[in-house]
């Protein structure tokens, strides 16, 4: 790495969370780290189920008042080769209470923002996926060693759901 990307990567990265609101940080800090998922992606063409494993790494950024994920998995070209497949930033947002989610999905030019919140045994996102249905993922049965995260999608603005993306997630580091 060069003298710019390492400071920039020293500028990004954090070695922690803020202190300033520790259990709202926990509730995406709990998830830093390194995970093996294993990820089932729905075809909506076709209806059939495409599976693969990826690995999902988390890392607190800016001084530790956001933590960004980053996806790697097979190239769909080759799949001896990992390539990115998108990057989410959660900052949280003391004036409302919430954190606020941006997803980049690199490989297909996907783009995606939600507002998430605690929910039950996880986290609930609430948002819009590019083509402008509605969306909720939600992460779920987090413990110190897995996860699961569902994607849903509505066709019909929020009245019905279906599932579009599901993983499970084991704690590599």
């Amino acid at each position: 790495m060069t003298d710019t990307e390492t400071d920039f990567a020293h500028a990004l990265v954090a070695p922690r969370a803020t202190p300033r609101y520790p259990q709202r940080m926990r509730r995406f800090g709990r998830l830093v780290g390194t995970w093996a998922v294993s990820s089932r992606l729905l075809d909506e063409s076709t209806g059939e189920w495409r599976e693969s494993l990826l690995t999902w790494r988390f890392a607190f950024i800016l001084d530790g008042r956001g933590v960004q994920d980053v996806i790697t998995g097979p190239s769909a070209a080759d799949p001896e080769v990992l390539e990115a497949k998108g990057t989410t930033i959660r900052v949280y947002d003391p004036s409302l209470g919430v954190w606020r989610v941006n997803w980049y999905g690199v490989a297909g030019g996907d783009y995606c923002t939600l507002v998430a919140t605690g929910h039950s045994t996880g986290i609930r996102q609430d948002g819009t996926q590019t083509d402008g249905r509605p969306i909720r993922w939600n992460f779920s049965d987090i413990t110190n060693e897995s996860f699961a995260w569902d994607g849903w999608v509505s066709n019909d603005e929020g009245g019905t759901w279906w599932l579009e993306q599901h993983m499970d997630a084991t704690r590599v580091s």
